[in-house]
C-alpha cells in the first residue's frame, strides 16, 4: 500500500460517501473506487460496507483508521520537522464562531506580516468539534472560551472578557444608570443554539444566581443575535470582543452592576504533535496579541 491509498481511505471513513470523498481528494469517483478496492484485497478484508448512498466502516475498517491516522500524523509530523526553518510551513489554526470574526482577523493580518513565508490554514466550528480535531492533531491551534476537557491536549488562558447586557435602544433598562441582574429577570433572552457555549455561559452564570433566562429565540450567530435584540425580540448578554466592532445605533449595551458575567479566553493545542518553530512563533505571538486585544 501507499500513502495516497490511506489518504483515500482516511476521506471515505470521514466522509462516507464515494462522491464527496473523490471531490475532497479532487479525483474521479472510480480512481476512489478503484483504490479502496485494491487496499481491501492487499488487506484481504473488507474495509467498508458499501450502501446505495453512503458507505460504513467495517469492524476491520475501524481497526484500520486508528492505524491509518497515527501513520499520517507520523508522516505529517516528519515532514514538518525536516523542514523546520522557523519561517515558513503551514500552521492550522481554528476559533469557535463567537471568536473567530472577531479575534482572528488581525491575528492573522499581523502574524501574516511578521512572518510572510507562513500559510495559515484558518477554520470555525463549536467547541466539541474543535476539542476532537486538536486531540485528533488535525489543528495546530484552537481558540475556544473555557471550560474545556483537558485531556491529551494543552489549556493555556489568554484573557477573561465581560459579557455585557444588550437591549433595543427603546428598551426601559436602556435609561437606568445601573443595570443589576435582577433588572433583566422578567425579560425574554435571545440566545444563541445551545451547541455554542456562550449560551451555557450565561445560562450558569443567571442560574447560580438563581435567575432562569428564558430564552423565546435561539440564532445560529453573534450578528443574528444582535439583530433580533436590535428589533424588540429580547435582550442577551454579548462578549466584548463583539461590542467593540458593534456600530449600530439600534442597540446599547450596559454593564451589569455587581459581578459581571465573563468569559476566559483560550488557546488549546496537542503537546504530543510536533511542534516547530514557526508554530512556537505564532503561539508566542497570540499570546502577545491576546495581552493588550481588549485595550485596543
Amino acid at each position: 500500500m501507499d500513502m495516497s491509498q490511506l489518504s483515500h481511505f482516511q476521506a471515505l471513513a470521514e466522509l462516507r460517501n464515494f462522491t464527496h470523498a473523490a471531490e475532497r481528494l479532487s479525483i474521479s469517483q472510480s480512481a476512489l473506487s478503484r483504490s479502496i478496492q485494491r487496499l481491501e484485497d492487499e488487506l484481504g478484508q473488507p474495509l467498508f460496507e458499501r450502501k446505495p448512498r453512503s458507505v460504513d466502516l467495517t469492524d476491520a475498517g475501524q481497526l484500520f483508521q486508528s492505524r491509518a491516522e497515527q501513520i499520517l500524523l507520523i508522516l505529517e509530523d516528519c515532514k514538518a520537522e525536516i523542514s523546520d526553518d522557523g519561517q515558513s510551513g503551514r500552521i492550522r489554526v481554528a476559533a469557535i464562531p463567537t471568536i473567530a470574526p472577531f479575534f482572528l482577523p488581525n491575528l492573522l493580518r499581523t502574524f501574516s506580516d511578521a512572518y510572510p513565508k507562513a500559510t495559515l490554514i484558518v477554520q470555525e466550528d463549536t467547541t466539541d468539534h474543535l476539542m476532537k480535531r486538536c486531540k485528533q492533531g488535525e489543528l495546530d491551534v484552537a481558540i475556544v472560551a473555557l471550560p474545556v476537557p483537558s485531556k491529551y491536549v494543552e489549556v493555556e488562558e489568554l484573557f477573561e472578557e465581560e459579557l455585557s447586557l444588550v437591549v433595543p435602544k427603546q428598551h426601559p433598562l436602556a435609561t437606568k444608570k445601573q443595570v443589576r441582574l435582577a433588572d433583566v429577570e422578567h425579560y425574554p433572552f435571545v440566545l444563541l443554539d445551545e451547541a455554542h457555549c456562550l449560551s451555557d455561559n450565561i445560562t450558569t452564570f443567571c442560574r447560580q444566581r438563581a435567575i432562569q433566562p428564558v430564552a423565546v429565540e435561539r440564532a445560529s450567530q453573534l450578528v443574528m443575535v444582535q439583530e433580533l435584540v436590535s428589533l424588540g425580540h429580547g435582550v442577551s448578554m454579548i462578549p466584548e470582543m463583539a461590542k467593540k466592532l458593534d456600530r449600530s445605533k439600534r442597540r446599547v449595551y450596559r454593564s451589569l452592576h455587581g459581578t459581571k458575567p465573563t468569559r476566559t479566553v483560550a488557546a488549546v493545542w496537542n503537546p504530543y504533535r510536533f511542534q516547530s518553530r514557526l508554530l512556537r512563533e505564532f503561539r508566542e505571538h497570540l499570546r502577545e496579541y491576546a495581552e493588550t486585544y481588549l485595550e485596543s
